[in-house]
């Protein structure tokens, strides 16, 4: 029996996953990544770098991606919650220009895979909200690039009064609030 459910969303690749809990009265214990067991679900990236971040309430992350050497993400939080939101940035693709957003939380384990090719982002919903990644390739700085978070093209719904957050109060970093727009990218050619 495979310890992995993936669910498919409207975006090609992009995917929910659910981890088998195993839990009593002294906790739980789950598998966050087997590579035997992504396989027989189809999934076959390889990871090669591990983050962790921590956050207050309200810290916006994103819309990040890398031009070259471009990162598929396998994301989850282990304190708090987080809206994760992914762009689809591969021009060939029928959902060139979509997002699609899922909740993640300590508390349902879920965690979602950003493939290559995507803009990638996060707003915390709780204080001492901590995220971990698995990336299939580096980080390289000289590619670093992003789509600013309120794009009006693209258009996403971060869902800011469901969740009590004021946009005057958002925390963002200074990089982040100067990012392009997605008509600046269109325009740019970057293809992955």
């Amino acid at each position: 029996m495979n310890k992995f459910k993936k669910i498919e969303t409207g975006i090609d690749g992009l995917v929910i996953i659910e981890s088998t809990i195993f839990g009593d009265s002294r906790g739980f214990f789950m598998e966050s990544y087997s590579k035997r067991d992504f396989e027989e679900i189809g999934l076959t990236m390889e990871f090669v770098q591990d983050n962790h971040s921590k956050s207050k309430k309200g810290v916006l992350r994103g819309l990040h991606f890398q031009t070259k050497h471009t990162q598929g993400k396998l994301v989850r939080v282990i304190a708090g919650s987080v809206l994760d939101v992914a762009v689809d940035l591969r021009r060939d693709s029928e959902t060139f220009g979509k997002w699609d957003s899922v909740l993640l939380t300590a508390g349902n384990k879920r965690m979602f895979y950003v493939p290559e090719g995507f803009a990638h982002g996060f707003i915390t919903l709780e204080d001492n909200t901590e995220f971990q990644y698995k990336c299939t390739d580096y980080y390289a700085p000289e590619y670093d690039s992003g789509i600013v978070w309120n794009d009006k093209e693209v258009g996403i719904d971060w869902e800011l009064e469901k969740y009590g957050i004021k946009e005057e109060e958002l925390s963002l970093s200074e990089k982040d609030m100067k990012l392009q727009t997605f008509r600046e990218f269109v325009e740019s050619g970057v293809e992955f």
